[in-house]
């Protein structure tokens, strides 16, 4: 989770868009307001945690957001579970807690420089010291460490052993590490109880390792090339480096459990089989408005989203947010919104699908992705926003990650012919502020026949399907503008420079695949997931539960997308999870 410093970061987020104003990294306390303490200053090296198995409960949770990404998903969490939120302002909000969360959002240097400068450093130190109820969610646990080397090495609090450092992608394995990933239980751990062999969602490209020094901290470890540390437990004191807000039946049951200890909820997760990273099923909710001003869920047919009629209407197949909740219930492991049409002028001025948003991500508790219109801009009365401006608000209303296409596209043809990264970029600001992980970069090719490799100054390959003149080769030339317009880059290099430019994932779409039903161009994906080290999603052209098993097995696809079959229910999300089940490969159920 890259990201700037955090002076940098205000000077982006404060401006006039009535964002919260910022504060210290995101703490969330469930306190009891008769409980006083004082505050006191304490070595790092000196803790002492006892093990306690005291409980309590309480009512009030209290969320400190200083808006470095999606701490929504997490009041929702909480809300869900029958909580109130208050916001904590001081330490000795802390200090007064009957239990402690801390959601860490952004990168670790920012958010380190905000305890120390309010004093929440030495508040932690305190709560811990006494062995008080702690959960610390993904940086929050990363926190703990002596030292991370994101941007570094930077000090941590100083409470467990061990460094955090960057996955090593030179063995294969995609960083950032984004996906539903197994648990490896090393003791009792509480929390933990009701995960029963189920995948749990992770999203980061830094962690801490498992040594002697910290072994008697660790409850749970993960593999993704080696084994990294994917819980903690010492006493009342918790860390997990997924997220539990975003793993849904599984990840509400692990927020309960420490809400609410040697309690139960009412809907227990259901057993699995989890041993590895699961391939991803992702439902795609096509959102514009319709001719009578509706926002409704749409699909194209080669990107051509209107009925074949007379009245050549806008194709309505549901409305966003049930269709959201919907998949949810259905299994979907994210689901993404594009808005093909909506705040082309003025992103920030589309209420709706902002409002869409916030209510799907009420009941969601999977990744959110949306795209659509996200970049810098200037409104009709000459007000500048930037790009980090226009995430920060999808950021805030309940997404997770943020897609970027036209804009990237631009940024990566202006990279290829300086060979300089200016930083200005949509991409490039964005991925600072906020981290890689939070950028997908949305590719819309289309496939460009040739005789020989050589008649093309792009990457060209020997296609498995001759073209209609029987050529052998094919290249794929990226468009912008929702495919109405071509231009002179090729989705290899596009790929390789958004990579280098900070994108954390690529959408790979493809024109002619697009609504036809035949499966995903498997030539175009085998060509993107082998040239990148990020994960890729396959998009456009599934029509049944067998070409999702075919992209899996013939390319390094991490994720498959779909849409229309979905929302026509011509294939439901459990069958093409099911069939991946039964021919071996790794889903989450």
């Amino acid at each position: 989770m890259e990201g700037m410093p955090y002076a940098s970061f205000t000077s982006f987020a404060t401006k006039s868009l009535s964002f919260a104003s910022l504060s210290p990294s995101p703490i969330v306390t469930l306190r009891q307001k008769s409980q006083k303490n004082t505050l006191k200053s304490v070595s790092p090296r000196k803790l002492v945690i006892c093990a306690s198995s005291a409980s309590s409960s309480g009512s009030v949770v209290t969320l400190l957001d200083y808006g470095a990404g999606n701490v929504r998903s997490l009041r929702n969490a909480i809300r869900y579970l029958g909580f109130e939120i208050e916001d904590v302002q001081t330490p000795k909000d802390i200090l007064n807690a009957e239990r402690l969360i801390f959601p860490g959002v952004g990168a670790f240097a920012s958010a380190m420089d905000v305890l120390v400068k309010t004093g929440m450093d030495e508040a932690l130190h305190t709560y811990i010291k006494n062995d008080r109820p702690f959960l610390g969610i993904c940086l929050g646990l990363q926190l703990l460490f002596e030292y991370s080397e994101e941007n570094g090495p930077v000090n941590g609090l100083g409470l467990i052993p061990g460094v955090v450092g960057r996955f090593n992608s030179s063995n294969g394995f995609r960083v950032p590490h984004i996906g539903w990933n197994a648990l490896q239980i090393a003791k009792d751990s509480e929390i933990l109880e009701d995960v029963g062999d189920q995948h749990v969602y992770f999203v980061h490209s830094y962690r801490a390792m498992p040594s002697d020094d910290n072994k008697e901290w660790v409850s749970s470890t993960c593999n993704y090339g080696d084994d990294f540390i994917a819980s903690i437990r010492r006493g009342n004191v918790h860390g997990v480096q997924f997220h539990p807000e975003k793993s849904g039946d599984v990840g509400l049951s692990i927020l309960r459990r420490f809400l609410q200890p040697n309690s139960r909820g009412t809907k227990n997760p259901t057993q699995g089989k989890a041993s590895k990273l699961a391939k991803r099923v992702i439902a795609c909710l096509d959102v514009r408005t319709n001719d009578k001003g509706d926002l409704v869920v749409t699909k194209g047919d080669q990107y051509d989203v209107r009925e074949h009629t007379k009245e050549n209407e806008v194709r309505n197949l549901g409305k966003p947010v049930e269709l959201a909740g919907q998949y949810y219930k259905d299994g979907a492991d994210e689901v993404s919104f594009l808005n093909i049409t909506g705040f082309r002028d003025f992103p920030l001025g589309d209420l709706p699908m902002l409002q869409v948003l916030r209510h799907a991500s009420e009941n969601v508790f999977v990744p959110l992705t949306v795209g659509g219109g996200i970049r810098d801009f200037t409104d009709a009365n000459g007000r500048y926003y930037s790009s980090v401006e226009v995430a920060s608000e999808y950021f805030r209303s309940g997404a997770d990650k943020i897609s970027i296409g036209s804009d990237a596209v631009y940024a990566a043809e202006e990279y290829l012919k300086s060979k300089v990264k200016t930083g200005k970029s949509s991409l490039e600001q964005i991925s600072r502020v906020y981290g890689n992980q939070a950028v997908v970069v949305s590719i819309d090719p289309r496939r460009v026949y040739l005789k020989s490799p050589n008649d093309v100054e792009f990457k060209a390959i020997r296609v498995t399907k001759p073209g209609p003149n029987g050529e052998e080769y094919a290249w794929y030339q990226c468009t912008v503008n929702g495919g109405r317009e071509d231009r002179p880059i090729g989705a290899y290099e596009l790929a390789k420079a958004v990579e280098e430019l900070g994108a954390g994932e690529i959408l790979l779409n493809c024109i002619d695949c697009d609504g036809q039903g035949k499966g995903f161009d498997i030539d175009l994906v085998k060509l993107i997931s082998d040239a990148v080290s990020i994960p890729v999603i396959a998009s456009s052209g599934a029509g049944a539960v067998e070409h999702f098993y075919e992209v899996f097995t013939k390319s390094n696809a991490s994720a498959a997308l779909a849409a229309g079959i979905f929302h026509r229910k011509e294939v439901p999300i459990q069958s093409v999870k099911g069939h991946l089940l039964k021919e071996g490969i790794e889903v989450r159920i």
